[in-house]
């Protein structure tokens, strides 16, 4: 699935970091039964490219996160990667993606930052982290630059997030309050629990 077509269908990309890969696709199984159609797994993950290349992507949207140079985008795309984000704006990461074919995110979060990753080629721009400033920071950067689609990421809570949906935010970028421990212990009727009470409250 494409990242946009996951993002009209739940604006969310559920972010899984943790100490090993081992439940990592498990964990994305769980989200894409509850409805979420975009995951992300961070290469800080040991363990992640083998994730990637475990796990069946039918009917959502699977990502690379924390990708900070061109190898490391290049390893993720082989390893299955349909999308990569960076926790700022690299620009050889974002011209590798443009070489490789896949959308790419970059970290910002100035509206230099985020005006220079959006002429550099970024497809969407990462708000990070967000609850450093809040809705009002998504407010204040989208008025002079209505037209880049902004997905804030960092911090945002369960009750968050529909204040940045409706603040004009394309997607939200949700890991812990969202994942909780499930990508340590495997617990995943909590997790399941969680990403019902997000889609619920995105969707009133």
């Amino acid at each position: 699935m494409r990242l946009e077509t996951a993002l009209d269908t739940t604006p969310v990309i559920a972010i899984l970091r943790a100490t090993s890969a081992k439940h990592l696709v498990a964990v994305a199984e769980t989200l894409r039964a509850a409805g979420i159609r975009a995951v992300e797994f961070t290469l800080t993950t040991p363990g992640a490219y083998d994730a990637l290349a475990a796990f069946t992507a039918d009917g959502m949207a699977l990502g690379a996160g924390t990708v900070t140079t061109p190898e490391e985008a290049r390893r993720a795309v082989e390893a299955g990667a349909g999308y990569l984000i960076s926790p700022a704006v690299c620009l050889d990461v974002i011209a590798e993606a443009r070489t490789l074919g896949v959308p790419v995110l970059p970290g910002a979060y100035t509206p230099t930052e985020v005006l220079s990753a959006w002429r550099a080629g970024a497809d969407l721009v990462k708000l990070f982290p967000a609850a450093t400033g809040g809705v009002a920071h998504l407010k204040a950067i989208r008025a002079p630059l209505p037209d880049i689609p902004l997905v804030p990421t960092g911090g945002i809570g369960l009750d968050d997030a529909a204040a940045y949906l409706d603040a004009g935010a394309r997607a939200v970028g949700i890991g812990a309050p969202l994942i909780g421990d499930a990508c340590e212990t495997g617990d995943l009727d909590a997790l399941r629990t969680r990403a019902d009470a997000l889609i619920e409250r995105i969707r009133r």
